[in-house]
């Protein structure tokens, strides 16, 4: 008898989310919150604040992120870095930027490194502020934040010609 009844506790607590959901009408402020938590986020391409460089095409923030371009036009070194494995925002880089996956990614930088077609691999951060730090102390570092993580301690680049929230502009945190 303890177990059927157990047995009941468990089914209810399992049903009970979906019938809460399913039979309370929502407020149209509820719907509200919920279109705007599900609203795409600009992912921002930010450097230095000194780096000259405005804009950057896809192609070169291709070949930036995948370690083919080693040094910015007025010979400085770039310095990537990078969210840590398994967030949303490297995720959306890998995927829209330099069309790989994680593994796909990890495999070029190491045959790179071991060719010598690349000098060096990202500088790997878990947090924004780590890389609003970095990129404020690294001259000639690049990487990427939502755009609600930029402050004045980074220069926020267009891409493509275009700025985030504009038309097109195609880097995006679901």
């Amino acid at each position: 008898m303890k177990c059927l009844k157990t047995a009941v506790l468990v089914a209810g607590i399992a049903v009970w989310p979906m019938m809460e959901t399913s039979a309370t009408p929502r407020a149209s402020t509820d719907f509200t919150v919920t279109e705007q938590e599900a609203a795409p986020e600009p992912l921002v391409i930010v450097v230095n604040r000194m780096n000259p460089v405005d804009n950057l095409s896809s192609a070169d923030l291709r070949a930036i992120f995948l370690g083919v371009r080693s040094y910015w036009n007025n010979g400085r070194r770039i310095t990537l870095v990078m969210r840590e494995p398994g967030e949303q925002e490297r995720r959306v880089i890998l995927h829209d930027v330099c069309g790989m996956n994680e593994e796909q990614f990890r495999t070029h930088f190491v045959r790179g490194l071991y060719t010598g077609e690349i000098l060096v691999s990202p500088k790997t951060l878990d947090t924004p502020l780590g890389v609003r730090r970095f990129i404020f102390n690294v001259p000639g570092a690049i990487g990427y934040l939502r755009e609600s993580d930029v402050d004045a301690t980074v220069k926020v680049v267009r891409v493509d010609e275009r700025s985030p929230g504009e038309k097109g502009y195609r880097l995006h945190v679901p």
